[in-house]
């Protein structure tokens, strides 16, 4: 069995730790409690919940980090040490309309590193997409490795759809008409954390999404490049974090994919 460090196994617990409570109020989620945060954008008391299970267990462990919360926002600590980065529930839709589609999601941002450790954890499959920085992406003891597919024509890519109050639907609506035709499918699930483990898994041999939070993306970004996946802007810059814009494929089609989302935006 593979052997990973410390951090992982403290980002695993506190996922694991998180994990049955959200189990439990799926399975009754008509009687949860929601209140609106925004347009068409829902919070639940199982996220708040989940979100407060992890941060007393990564405080638990690590005192003097901060953290970047979806809920909670930042929350400093010693500038000089690493900060959490965390969502606890990415797919909330989903959640509360019964589809068994989401996932808690940790990064560890290391100021002299950056994104140095990646975790993301689907409840009801009980399946640990996990990755450290210059040690490859796992999920629980199988080494990850994204697709070989080299022509777009045979590959599967999935993307984040603009709704009510997020997102810019013209761009993407652009990028989606130069895509479409020249892939064998597109697929939209509803959680980019697990979009992302899917790349780096080969289930998926591509992704695009813009608008996201680093919450969202940053332990995906790691698990992805770590499984031998390419992750870039949609400039294909390596920023894709700070630019809020993800392109991720193996390394055959990056390039091809990129030509087509660059080419939709410069005809815009």
């Amino acid at each position: 069995m593979v052997s990973h460090s410390g951090l992982i196994t403290v980002m695993e617990r506190a996922a694991r730790k998180a994990a049955p409570r959200l189990r439990r109020d799926f399975n009754e989620v008509q009687h949860l409690q929601v209140s609106r945060k925004g347009p068409a954008d829902f919070v639940s008391m199982a996220d708040q919940r989940a979100e407060r299970t992890l941060f007393d267990e990564l405080k638990k462990a690590r005192p003097d980090w901060g953290f970047v919360m979806e809920e909670a926002g930042v929350i400093e600590g010693d500038p000089d040490k690493p900060r959490w980065i965390v969502d606890p529930l990415d797919g909330t839709s989903n959640f509360l309309h019964g589809i068994p589609h989401f996932a808690i999601s940790i990064a560890v941002d290391d100021p002299r590193g950056g994104i140095t450790h990646g975790l993301i954890y689907q409840p009801l499959t009980d399946e640990s997409f996990w990755a450290e920085k210059g040690r490859g992406a796992w999920l629980t003891s199988e080494r990850l490795r994204v697709s070989a597919r080299r022509d777009l024509n045979e590959a599967l890519i999935a993307t984040g759809i603009p709704f009510l109050g997020h997102g810019n639907f013209a761009e993407w609506t652009r990028i989606f008409g130069a895509v479409a035709p020249e892939v064998a499918g597109i697929r939209r699930m509803g959680s980019a954390a697990l979009d992302l483990a899917w790349v780096a898994a080969g289930r998926y041999d591509g992704f695009w999404e813009s608008g996201l939070n680093a919450w969202d993306v940053a332990a995906g970004w790691l698990i992805v490049k770590e499984a031998g996946g390419f992750v870039t802007d949609y400039r294909g810059a390596d920023n894709a974090i700070e630019r809020k814009q993800v392109l991720a494929t193996n390394d055959a089609l990056h390039t091809k994919l990129h030509k087509l989302v660059a080419g939709a935006l410069r005809n815009a």
